[in-house]
């Protein structure tokens, strides 16, 4: 190997190194920290399928390193909580986050043995797909949102079945729930994280059956809200009689709006003007009025007007009223992101490749599939090609030996 291929392997095998360390320092045992090592290292720079079989073929592992991975992922009894709070802590002292956001995961199967699939109308295309339905959990950064936590949205035989999920290995605990409920389950988790507990979550509501329910529920954990919502979202206007009425009608009163303009970058590397209505008062949520914790939370409406009759108004409520309006719609770009990041982690990074069908195997993957994405964007080179197989097994240092 030239010198300074050498030294490249050397520097990022360090780096490799004490990634690892620090975030599978849980892993008590140190075959598993071994084994971890290598699932990583296949995450990121294997090709095809993410699956144990496909990823045993690198050439920087040896044909028997199959039935380890597989182990690792499907039976090795570790604990994800504690790695993927160590990767939000990581990506908190590193990143610069500026906000908290969820976004779906969709993971297509053929049949329905896999934990958690189920058929369901998806919103967008109007079919019935058999999957996975998936939450993440990400923290928004200036280049990337990173995902750091996972929820798998269980329904039907899932819940009641004890046969299924018993052979799934369902923790008693998990339950059906409303989608709403994962979130602030999640948001009860990132309020015990330093540096980025108070950060405000930045959600889309629209097609969120309970969207009243978690605004309450975010204010009650008092964490200031950027959320897109339907124009359906009922609301409190007027403070000593309060009226019920909706963001949608509030908006439609005029003489109640102020015009606002927000500079948005395009691709092209230009500026547009974009026109963008605040309601003049604040509202408050039905939810809260009535001796509630977070009752006395009032919030601001905006909207961005449909522009040429074929996209709809969009509408936004925000505990962040003493905020510039446009400082507040910069926040949305930590959900574009993560946007992106779910496309890298289906592309990259493998998260609709879990074959394996029991609860822990498949919060196992994704937790190795978040520590791969953290890596490569935060801790690695992303830009650059994957390293040889012989850089590649010395930063291995003999984990699937």
């Amino acid at each position: 190997m030239p010198t300074s291929e050498a030294r490249t392997a050397a520097t990022e095998g360090a780096r490799f190194h004490r990634f690892t360390e620090d975030v599978f320092r849980s892993l008590h045992r140190v075959e598993q920290r071994r084994w971890a090592r290598a699932y990583l290292w296949a995450l990121i720079h294997g090709s095809g399928k993410k699956t144990p079989r496909h990823m045993a073929r690198s050439e920087a592992l040896p044909a028997s390193a199959i039935q380890g991975l597989h182990q690792f992922i499907n039976a090795s009894p570790w604990d994800w909580r504690p790695v993927r709070r160590r990767l939000a802590l990581r990506v908190a002292a590193s990143a610069a986050p500026y906000a908290w956001t969820v976004a779906e995961l969709i993971i297509p199967k053929t049949g329905k043995h896999s934990v958690g699939v189920h058929r369901r109308l998806d919103p967008v295309t109007g079919r019935e797909v058999n999957c996975q339905r998936a939450l993440g959990l990400y923290l928004a950064g200036e280049s990337h949102s990173f995902p750091v936590d996972w929820s798998l949205v269980l329904s039907g035989p899932w819940d009641w079945d004890p046969q299924r999920r018993r052979r799934s290995r369902i923790p008693e605990e998990e339950r059906e729930r409303p989608v709403g409920a994962y979130v602030l389950d999640h948001a009860a988790d990132a309020v015990t994280l330093p540096h980025v507990a108070g950060l405000p979550w930045v959600l889309d509501l629209t097609r969120c059956d309970d969207a009243a329910g978690v605004l309450a529920g975010l204010a009650r954990e008092r964490l200031d809200v950027v959320c897109e919502v339907d124009p359906g979202q009922v609301v409190l206007v007027g403070q000593h009689t309060p009226t019920v009425s909706t963001v949608g009608a509030v908006m439609g009163i005029r003489h109640a709006r102020q015009p606002h303009v927000m500079v948005q970058h395009t691709r092209e590397g230009g500026a547009k003007a974009v026109p963008i209505y605040a309601y003049a008062d604040t509202v408050r949520l039905p939810q809260l009025a009535v001796g509630a914790d977070g009752a006395a939370r009032t919030y601001r409406i905006l909207e961005r007007p449909a522009s040429d009759g074929r996209v709809p108004a969009r509408y936004w409520i925000t505990s962040l009223t003493d905020r510039p309006v446009d400082e507040v719609l910069s926040l949305v770009r930590g959900r574009t992101a993560a946007l992106s990041a779910v496309k890298a982690l289906q592309d990259r990074f493998g998260v609709l490749d879990f074959e394996g069908r029991s609860f822990p195997g498949w919060h196992h993957h994704m937790t190795m599939a978040s520590a791969a994405y953290v890596y490569q964007y935060l801790d690695g080179a992303s830009g650059r090609d994957a390293v040889s197989p012989a850089a590649a097994a010395a930063q291995l240092s003999g984990a699937a030996s």
